[in-house]
């Protein structure tokens, strides 16, 4: 695959430890030898870090991420209680990192002073009670799936001045009424309590936060089991509510109850079975109610279809649904009449307002839906395309503007995952894709990047990943510097940023385009230290990494960077050591391409003397992922064009392996089959791999994939039995198992021609009497027809020669002694793939002596061969110009030409080969 595609992020359960030491620190930066830079500042002065004012390194500290921070603060003792300062820690961020206990407990000295802390996972959430944080008023966790009512108990117990806690979007199902009691309890301060995926929120769990709880102003339980409606409608302290996507609601009590709430300002409905008369209910009745958010309520938009709904709302209040203009209806609440809404941009934050309700109001709606827009994307329902072209994408690409960071992760989020429609093949839809273009959301995405937030960072790395599937959309990231930006996100020290990063580099890198400003940028390097830095388990980024470093390293040049930057040993040592197939497929196909350009530079030779890739590549072929063992296959068909690495693949098992995987292969893709059987076209160029294919019954599985649908197998398996029937052990092998009909098959039915041209030779080798000699004295096990395949067989070859044959330009050339002529059947004649074929000194013999055979069949084909082996301008034709003359074979040439009793083909085709001779001759002297 050369592409990929994320819909959303998932939980790895192992991730980079942040890990602070406390070593012996010297008190200055002198004492520590600290190397300052040789070089002069704008005003012509030395830099003096060790004089800069307190002030501006605490500055220069909030610039930096945590790991860097602290690395920094290990300079000296005066940097050290800098990077302590406590308003370099009032937040903190671990999500990209794994907070065990003990990593926590090495940052508590620190986090006297914290405020507001983010994690991830079930882990993390257990161990941050152990930062000692007891001031802390904002906890968000996400992928926290397995949290339990103890964790989440404990927690509220730590931290009794708790203002906002969010758990979600995964569905917290360990979670009860009783954990959400307990945070009523021993969190009088909350504010906002935001959870999704309870299974049940009973009355008493409800009426504990009424309770207990008085500067509650938010609730939302997203996408949870039962809710007790009653309950809700008894906190009325209640501004904002949400209970999308919640299932089991009764409607006719929550519009009772909920009605009458009399703070509540803002209610979202989103993503439930709502039907449209509760909802006008409770908007018509409701007192103070501003928002009625309502996306992707199918009862409500069926009404619609059939009646359409007007304007949808009271004066002063507002419906969202999917068929309203959501931008407008926002902006109507800074309008102070109906007139002036038409005249208000759509992009309500421009307005500049100073109303704190109001700038409570929008920010609640901005979090709502961020939320739901991104699970709407996840969902990928039908028939939402007329949205998100109409208006989802520019809502999305407002939403990225907010002032809110985790509205702008989920909207850049959002952005990621509604263009990508099938996430299995990387398949992004075309309109969507450029619709976020369009809006401007490639410069807006790339300015987001650069920000120092480093979860913002990575959902805009992710989302320019997924656009850039898109040809056009990745040429617009390339002209607006993007290459550059994902190079240096792909050095970040947060393996989420890095491996979005890589992630966009591999999707761009498809483009040809696109290959060499990556590697201008620094990319090859980034992603092959990626590999170094986080070898083993964390699956997502050596697979982007692998996969980015696979496709550039299909250009000749790049590839040549891939393996100075070290790439041959960092993709072996993933093919030896990871044990993910993704990672595992990627870099098998990466050491592939690095192996395809064996004329151009020596990175073939390189990676076949890498320590253990050839063994590693062998293994791979055995692989229970057909991914895998086609991309090993390929590996060890590319390497096979070298004769040390051909010999060293057999020695490493190759030929036993490769014809298992031939064995196992007949009903795999086609993709797999043409490998499987290139594999071991490759190996059999030696007599010695040769042989051992026979003997260890490769013959039969060739034969069969011969029988394949697909051009690309034919070509493969024909070239592999030609190699195979030069041999007469061999060759008796492949008629005894049938092959004589499957290669008259490609010999006349293939619609490659390169395939067609290979079966004929084979089949020539074994009609020749040579082959038929050898044949006799190894006696035969089975009861073959022989005289009925010969036939057949010479039948066929004539034809396929007869093929390339016009009689009236034949005559012409037969008769005339003039070049032109010869010329012309010699574009007719041509298959331009025949000039990549190599023959060694024996095969040249072979057809030489084959141009002296009894039958005029085979001395057309012989003759018809070394045209196609000499044409100028093919790949070895020079070689087999010399091996020719080598051989001597003028006389015979001279002697099929003149010969009275030899088809007029034959005669031509000898005369093209003493032309093409003439002209090697000349060019050699030259």
């Amino acid at each position: 695959m050369s592409r990929r595609v994320r819909r959303r992020g998932s939980q790895s359960k192992d991730k980079d430890k942040v890990i602070i030491s406390s070593p012996v620190y010297p008190e200055t930066a002198e004492e520590y030898d600290i190397c300052r830079p040789g070089g002069e500042i704008a005003g012509g002065h030395d830099v003096e870090w060790t004089r800069l004012p307190d002030d501006t390194v605490v500055q220069l500290f909030s610039c930096l991420s945590y790991r860097d921070r602290a690395c920094l603060s290990s300079t000296c003792r005066t940097w050290r209680l800098l990077g302590s300062s406590p308003c370099l820690w009032n937040s903190l961020d671990l999500r990209a990192h794994r907070c065990d206990a003990d990593t926590a407990s090495s940052l508590a000295s620190r986090c006297a002073s914290l405020r507001r802390l983010r994690f991830r996972g079930s882990e993390s959430a257990a161990a941050i009670i152990n930062l000692h944080a007891r001031d802390l008023r904002e906890i968000a966790g996400d992928y926290c799936r397995d949290i339990t009512d103890a964790t989440l108990s404990v927690i509220a117990a730590r931290h009794e001045a708790l203002e906002s806690l969010q758990i979600g979007p995964d569905p917290c199902e360990k979670i009860s009424s009783d954990a959400i009691r307990h945070v009523a309890m021993c969190c009088p301060r909350l504010r906002r309590l935001r959870l999704s995926g309870i299974r049940e929120i009973d009355g008493i769990a409800i009426g504990a936060l009424a309770r207990h709880c008085s500067r509650l102003e938010e609730i939302a339980f997203l996408d949870c089991g039962n809710i007790d409606e009653t309950a809700l409608g008894k906190v009325e302290c209640l501004k904002f509510l949400s209970v999308a996507g919640s299932r089991n609601l009764k409607w006719a009590s929550a519009v009772t109850y909920w009605s009458k709430l009399p703070n509540l300002v803002g209610l979202d409905v989103s993503r439930t079975d709502v039907p449209p008369s509760a909802l006008f209910r409770i908007l018509s009745s409701s007192k103070n109610l501003k928002v009625l958010c309502a996306l992707n309520c199918l009862e409500l938009e069926e009404e619609a279809n059939h009646n359409p709904l007007g304007s949808s709302h009271a004066k002063g209040k507002i419906l969202l649904t999917l068929f309203t203009d959501i931008s407008k209806r926002i902006t109507s609440l800074f309008s102070n009449s109906v007139g002036k809404e038409t005249e208000i941009s759509g992009n309500w934050r421009s307005q500049g307002n100073k109303d704190k309700n109001l700038n409570e109001i929008i920010s609640w709606v901005e979090w709502i839906l961020s939320q739901s827009l991104l699970r709407i994307a996840e969902m990928n329902p039908a028939g939402m395309d007329d949205f998100w072209l109409r208006q989802g994408a520019s809502l999305l690409l407002s939403l990225v503007n907010s002032s809110q960071e985790d509205v702008q992760e989920r909207a850049a989020a959002g952005l990621a995952t509604f263009v990508v429609i099938d996430d299995e093949n990387a398949t992004v839809d075309p309109a969507r894709a450029e619709a976020v273009m369009k809006n401007g959301g490639i410069p807006l995405l790339l300015e987001l990047a650069r920000s120092c937030r480093e979860g913002v960072q990575s959902e805009a790395a992710k989302a320019i990943a997924n656009l850039s599937v898109n040809a056009k959309v990745a040429k617009a990231v390339a002209d607006e510097g993007g290459i550059s930006i994902l190079a240096v996100l792909a050095r970040s020290t947060n393996r989420l940023v890095a491996e979005e990063a890589a992630g966009g580099l591999w999707n761009l890198s498809v483009g040809e385009e696109h290959k060499t400003a990556i590697a201008e940028a620094g990319g090859v390097k980034a992603l092959v230290d990626l590999i170094f830095k986080w070898p083993t388990g964390i699956d997502g980024v050596l697979e982007r990494a692998a996969g980015a470093l696979a496709n550039l390293a299909a250009d000749d040049q790049c590839s040549m960077e891939v393996a100075m930057a070290g790439g041959v040993h960092a993709l072996v040592m993933l093919a030896r050591s990871c044990r993910v197939e993704g990672v595992q497929e990627q870099a098998a196909r990466a050491l592939a391409n690095l192996a395809a350009h064996g004329d151009s530079n020596s990175n073939n030779a390189a990676v076949g003397q890498e320590a253990g890739a050839l063994d590693a590549l062998v293994q791979l072929t055995c692989s229970p992922n057909e991914g895998v063992r086609q991309e090993a296959a390929g590996a060890l068909w590319n390497l096979s064009f070298d004769d040390r690495n051909r010999e060293a693949i057999a020695a490493a098992g190759g030929v036993e392996a490769l014809v298992t995987l031939a064995n196992a292969c007949a009903n795999a893709s086609h993709g797999l089959q043409e490998r499987a059987a290139g594999a071991l076209w490759g190996l059999s160029v030696s007599e010695a791999n040769s042989v051992a294919i026979g003997r260890e019954g490769g013959v039969a599985p060739l034969i069969a994939l011969a029988r394949s649908d697909a051009e690309d197998v034919h070509e493969t398996a024909a070239g592999a039995l030609w190699n195979l029937a030069f041999y007469p052990g061999n060759a008796l092998r492949i008629i005894e198992e049938g092959g004589v009909p499957a290669l008259v098959h490609l010999c006349s039915s293939s619609g490659s021609k390169m395939a067609r041209f290979m079966a004929a030779l084979a089949l020539a080798y074994m009609m020749d009497e040579f082959a038929l000699i050898g044949s006799s004295s190894e006696g035969t096990s089975k009861s073959v027809s022989f005289e009925g395949a010969r036939k057949m067989a010479l039948k066929h070859i004539e034809a396929f020669v007869l093929s390339f044959s016009d009689h009236q330009l034949f005559s012409m050339a037969a008769a005339s002694s003039a070049t032109t002529a010869l010329a012309q059947v010699l574009e007719v004649t041509r298959i331009q793939e025949a000039g990549h074929l190599r023959c060694s000194g024996a095969e040249i013999g072979r057809f030489v002596a084959m141009l002296r055979n009894s039958s005029s069949i085979l001395r057309a084909c012989a003759a018809f061969a070394l045209v196609q082996f000499t044409i100028p301008g093919g790949r070895h034709a020079m070689h087999h110009a010399s091996l020719l003359q080598k051989a001597g074979v003028t006389r015979a040439l001279r002697g099929a030409a003149a010969s009275a009793s030899a088809p007029i083909e034959a005669k031509v085709f000898a005369r093209i080969v003493l032309r093409n001779l003439e002209h090697h001759q000349l060019e050699a002297s030259v």
